[in-house]
């Protein structure tokens, strides 16, 4: 069985995969201190739980957009299971495909394994919307060559800085609007318009300039927390596949066994 990691900014993803079939996975808060110790006083008993044992992994691979956690998950995977981990974007877990911009190297992990799992999954021209701490809009060819993209404020993020920099405005919770009108009648509705109604006029209109500039029919792919809540607003995605990012790691290691 494989381990996989997928490192972000707020949260670290940890799947098990039998074959491409995800068997488990749980989330932890990522904190950049956190030992390989300690990871590994956690992630031993969710395994116990799903009566999966430490024997049965033959495989680790991760992702970090947190270099601080890389020695610590390589910690995690030699002390506790045996297993040099691959890295992705690595070694044998290179990516694989064509980086066509100005600094290949500034490409972050999370998003180039969601290029490669959705060229792998749905193939021809693309735009991946991932919803993470940032929101990141990428342009896939249809050879799955990376063309460039857009990062955005998250929505949370976005949110954050309205309510840290006024004095009065209160802390709400992001959800849809229980009604489509975009006059609000109280202080927190006209949060909530601005801040949920806003963020998906951004992004209609960002996939629209960016299919204008691909200029051939693109499907528009979305992946992360928060895409089943937008999906449900609008029209403007095609597919949401919510497991888009981990699955990229399964790819990579199939690669690299091969």
């Amino acid at each position: 069985m494989l381990l996989a990691a997928d490192v972000g900014n707020t949260n670290v993803v940890f799947a098990v995969f039998d074959g491409r079939e995800i068997r488990a996975r749980w989330r932890i808060a990522t904190d950049r201190r956190r030992t390989g110790d300690e990871y590994a006083v956690w992630l031993m008993q969710l395994l116990e739980l799903e009566g999966i044992a430490r024997g049965d992994i033959t495989q680790i691979i991760f992702a970090s957009v947190v270099p601080r956690a890389d020695h610590n998950l390589t910690v995690l995977a030699q002390k506790y299971f045996g297993i040099t981990p691959l890295v992705a974007g690595q070694g044998s877990a290179e990516w694989g495909f064509e980086i066509d911009v100005e600094q290949p190297s500034s490409l972050g992990a999370d998003r180039a394994l969601n290029i490669l799992a959705a060229h792998e999954k749905y193939g021809g021209d693309l735009v991946v919307v991932d919803f993470g701490t940032a929101t990141k809009f990428e342009a896939v060819d249809f050879n799955g060559t990376y063309k460039g993209g857009i990062i955005a404020p998250g929505i949370n993020l976005s949110l954050d800085a309205l309510v840290g920099k006024t004095a009065k405005l209160p802390r709400i919770a992001i959800r849809a609007p229980e009604n489509r009108s975009v006059i609000g009648r109280n202080t927190e509705d006209q949060m909530l318009i601005g801040v949920f109604w806003g963020y998906v006029a951004m992004m209609e209109g960002l996939i629209a300039r960016m299919k204008g500039e691909i200029g051939r029919p693109a499907r528009v792919v979305a992946t992360g927390g928060l895409a089943i809540l937008f999906d449900k607003q609008t029209d403007i995605f095609d597919e949401v596949y919510a497991d888009l990012t981990i699955e990229g790691l399964a790819i990579l290691a199939e690669r690299a066994a091969r």
